[in-house]
């Protein structure tokens, strides 16, 4: 969601603003935007509505420099248009702003100090802008005072990066909430949203904390405090190639995550046992251990796995759970139990509603822990522990690899929980057995996407609703079978507990009405048969997804078996590649589904 970019002291600013927009692209935009200023006194603001390559069309070849920042803007206040787009500016053209988050009080500063002020645009961010330009001039700041002064009145989330015209050797950077990165280059210096947009300059990156502000010019990065103190941080290496986040031969990322999971899942298990030991951080494990409950804490697919993990730490760790929604539990704290413990789940470690949930956790004096596929994310750096996805990049908006790779870090962490509380079905579990028939399994359903591309069309062509139903860790399955379809085939979908549909839900159920059902749980295996026929008596159009040990004769798609507790990471490959071929089928953007993004940084 919304992503930055800025170079100081390079040639080839312009290229390389562009080609970091085109890196960010997956976290979803509406507009992009660059500005441009060199040693010769010229500069250029360029805005465009849509994709990174309607930008490009309009950046001449004139537009070169040795300073600038860009912004792939998703709208929140104000339409997306090239008005809203990023850079902002103040209104005497000095200063340039692009800005990640959202301010609250923005309507109450506008009307206190810029009451005289000619706006342009819908959004939060101008009022930032233009109250920089009013502290410069009115009160006769220099750029970093008046910057600071503005930083000292906003709240709630930013990243900042701005450029003040009269001082082209500088980018005045600050953040809150928003993630930001400082990259060191070879006689440059860059910013960044997302370390990936700046993989070809460097890996060398330096992280800002919430409440600094950072001056950046081509041989000096300086990181102060709010309120001045000099702050002094190493820089970290960022092992990625650029080559990792190349679509290949693949027409699109998604596919090609798809079919990264069965190395996904071999990768887990090679780095996290040393033969049949299980490898996690001691201190860690003692820890988590000795907590009297888990809250696990998430949003989206993260919050689907979750779901899967709590009947995996029940059962191995012996351990009660609660998992929530991030975007409620910050806000609305259950009673918590005497020694709790805190489970973040992120593919990006970015997710704002999460961070916000982590620093309450924080402040409480718990311990947590963060699952993320992001090494050195903010919410993998704020939190006690982390313990890496290993899925690499994932590009593609609609997650996949990432989530059967929580599901399986889930269950190592559960498993080695078990194993040091001494639960026998931990001890009993071949966990590294199962990930090595799940891999196996996952290649198999792959290998036939011919087959499901037939079933998407057969099943989904023309229908503007779907169901999925399952019962026990099948129902939680269905909840992100169904999310998948949604996102991006825009098909209304839902996953239900399939012994709820005569509770209401049938009656939604008319003939030609497509719906999937799983049978995975051995538990609710034949009463999720009859409610299967009870589907099909009123006419649903019926798929039945089961595992070989619960498959019946009739079955359209029976999966390799695999225990039932982490049976997901298999079952919901299909659900993925039938969510894929609908969405192609209709034509849409399977990598950057409409109004969706990738990293939700705000809350």
């Amino acid at each position: 969601m919304c992503g930055i970019v800025g170079v100081v002291g390079n040639d080839n600013t312009t290229k390389i603003l562009l080609n970091g927009l085109e890196k960010l692209e997956y976290r979803g935009y509406d507009s992009a935007g660059i500005y441009v200023n060199n040693e010769k006194g010229k500069d250029f603001l360029v805005k465009e509505v849509g994709k990174i390559s309607q930008l490009e069309k309009e950046v001449g070849p004139e537009v070169q420099g040795e300073m600038g920042i860009g912004h792939t803007r998703w709208a929140t206040h104000g339409q997306p248009t090239v008005e809203n787009a990023h850079p902002h500016y103040s209104q005497d053209n000095r200063f340039y702003l692009v800005h990640n988050g959202v301010l609250t009080n923005y309507a109450e500063l506008k009307e206190k100090y810029l009451s005289d002020f000619k706006f342009v645009s819908q959004t939060d961010t101008e009022v930032a802008v233009q109250l920089v330009d009013y502290f410069a001039t009115k009160e006769n700041m220099d750029a970093e005072a008046a910057f600071r002064k503005a930083l000292s009145l906003l709240e709630g989330s930013y990243a900042f990066a701005m450029v003040d015209k009269e001082q082209p050797d500088r980018i005045f950077v600050a953040k809150n909430k928003s993630p930001l990165l400082i990259g060191l280059g070879d006689g440059f210096n860059v910013i960044c949203s997302d370390a990936m947009a700046m993989l070809e300059s460097t890996h060398k990156f330096v992280e800002i904390h919430d409440g600094e502000v950072v001056i950046l010019k081509k041989d000096n990065v300086s990181i102060t405090t709010l309120d001045g103190k000099a702050v002094q941080r190493d820089p970290y290496t960022v092992n990625l190639d650029a080559s990792d986040i190349s679509k290949g031969t693949y027409a699109n990322y998604m596919l090609k995550e798809i079919d990264e999971q069965p190395a996904t899942m071999r990768k887990i298990s090679s780095h996290y046992f040393d033969g049949k030991d299980i490898k996690v951080d001691q201190k860690m494990l003692k820890d988590v251990s000795e907590a009297d409950r888990l809250y696990i804490v998430a949003a989206g697919t993260s919050y689907n796995a979750a779901l899967v993990g709590k009947d995996i730490f029940e059962n191995l760790a012996d351990v009660p759970v609660d998992v929530e929604l991030a975007s409620e539990f910050g806000y609305h704290m259950p009673k918590l139990s005497q020694k709790p413990f805190f489970i973040f789940l992120s593919q990006s470690g970015e997710t704002a509603d999460s961070r916000q949930v982590l620093v309450r956790v924080n402040e409480l004096g718990y311990h947590s822990l963060t699952m993320t596929n992001v090494p050195n994310s903010t919410l993998s750096r704020e939190a006690t522990y982390t313990m890496e996805l290993l899925a690499g990049p994932e590009i593609a908006v609609a997650s996949t690899k990432a989530y059967t790779a929580n599901i399986a870090v889930e269950a190592v962490l559960a498993k080695a929980m078990g194993e040091y509380k001494g639960v026998q079905l931990a001890k009993d579990f071949d966990l590294q057995g199962q990930l090595s028939l799940a891999a196996n399994a996952i290649q198999t359903i792959v290998d036939e996407k011919d087959r499901f591309e037939k079933i998407a069309h057969d099943y989904l062509a023309g229908k503007k609703d779907a169901f999925y139903i399952g019962r026990g860790i099948d129902y939680a399955l269905s909840l992100e079978a169904s999310l998948k379809l949604k996102e991006i085939s825009y098909i209304h979908a839902e996953g239900f507990a399939a012994g709820e549909l005569k509770h209401g839900t049938i009656s939604l159920i008319e003939k030609g009405v497509p719906v999937f059902a799983y049978v995975n749980d051995g538990i609710g295996a034949a009463h999720t048969r009859g409610n299967i026929q009870e589907v099909e008596a009123r006419g649903g159009h019926v798929l039945v997804i089961s595992s070989k040990k619960y498959a019946q004769e009739g079955d359209q798609v029976v999966l390799p078996s695999i225990d039932e507790m982490i049976s997901p990471i298999v079952s919901v490959v299909p659900a993925q590649l039938i969510a894929y071929y609908a969405a192609l089928e209709r034509g849409n953007d399977v990598d950057k589904p409409r109004n969706l993004a990738k990293s939700v940084t705000v809350e």
